[in-house]
């Protein structure tokens, strides 16, 4: 969900992902290839090369329609769940201090 997010945002190559996604997160340049694999077979990114100055073509990675669709339902999938724990959490707050969890 969260490679998609990025990709919302704009096209992208697989170091720039890390990169962006390492602010916030613990990702690794390792984990995101498979990723990017799967989620190409999956049709919610494709790919295309753009000449590099530094060194060889870079490819990058745009959101497909379908990948856009995903990341939407992902999303609401995301804020309900969140609202759950969140009501759960919620309900801490309102049990008697003793010995139950």
């Amino acid at each position: 969900m969260c490679v998609l997010a990025v990709l919302a945002r704009g096209d992208s190559y697989a170091y720039e992902l890390v990169s962006t996604l390492s602010e916030t997160m613990e990702i690794s340049e390792g984990t995101i290839y498979p990723l990017m694999r799967r989620l190409q077979a999956e049709a919610w990114v494709s790919t295309y090369l753009v000449e590099s100055s530094s060194g060889p073509p870079r490819k990058y990675y745009s959101l497909t329609g379908a990948g856009r669709r995903s990341l939407l339902e992902m999303e609401d999938e995301w804020r309900s769940f969140v609202d759950e724990v969140n009501c759960v959490l919620g309900q801490q707050g309102n049990q008697n201090s003793g010995d139950n969890p």
